[in-house]
């Protein structure tokens, strides 16, 4: 196992190699999740005020 791990010298940059492509993968699915909620609370507030000045 401890080979595995250490894939001959490599391990460090193979693992952290992987680490980095799971977190960008990760981001690319919250974000734009966040990003939505955002805007859409952004127009609702805007569509109340708009609504107010009738």
């Amino acid at each position: 196992m401890k080979e595995f791990f250490y894939m001959g010298g490599y391990g460090f940059y193979v693992w952290s190699s992987y680490a980095v492509a799971a977190l960008i993968l990760i981001a690319n699915i919250i974000l734009p999740i966040y990003q939505r909620k955002s805007m859409l609370n952004k127009l609702t507030k805007q569509l109340e005020r708009a609504e107010q000045l009738k």
